[in-house]
């Protein structure tokens, strides 16, 4: 068993990042990974119910990673119901280097591979500058 990855965002922005690291792990991926999309006219109860069961369905014992694209908005605060679930947990600020992390460390327990993922998603945001250095983003 190990711990499950459910993406919960705006639109298709989950769907190309997922089709993204299941590329780039040859279609093979380490953890299981489901997406919601949140479209702009969406019911925030039904989806409540959506991400209910999409956890349901996910969680194998481990528990179950929520990331969402953005804090503070729909995908965001539709999870925020599962809080109380001591088998999610969920970080927010998705981008391709958090969810490249998870899944690079599949054997992670729940709490730590949430941790991971912050420091991934934070690890990816880096300004490129034109002498090939790199600046870290300081905020």
């Amino acid at each position: 068993m190990s711990v499950a990855v459910l993406i919960v965002s705006h639109h298709n922005i989950g769907k190309a990042l997922a089709d993204a690291v299941d590329t780039a792990f040859s279609h093979q991926l380490p953890l299981k990974l489901s997406t919601v999309g949140v479209p702009s006219d969406a019911d925030p109860d039904k989806l409540k119910v959506l991400v209910k069961n999409a956890i349901a369905k996910l969680d194998s014992g481990d528990g179950v990673l929520i990331l969402t694209d953005l804090y503070g908005s729909t995908p965001s605060n539709i999870c925020k119901d599962n809080l109380d679930n001591t088998h999610v947990r969920i970080v927010t600020g998705l981008n391709l280097p958090m969810l490249l992390r998870v899944m690079n460390y599949p054997n992670l327990p729940l709490d730590e591979i949430a941790a991971n993922a912050v420091e991934g998603g934070q690890g990816g945001i880096v300004e490129c500058r034109s002498d090939d250095s790199e600046k870290k983003d300081a905020a």
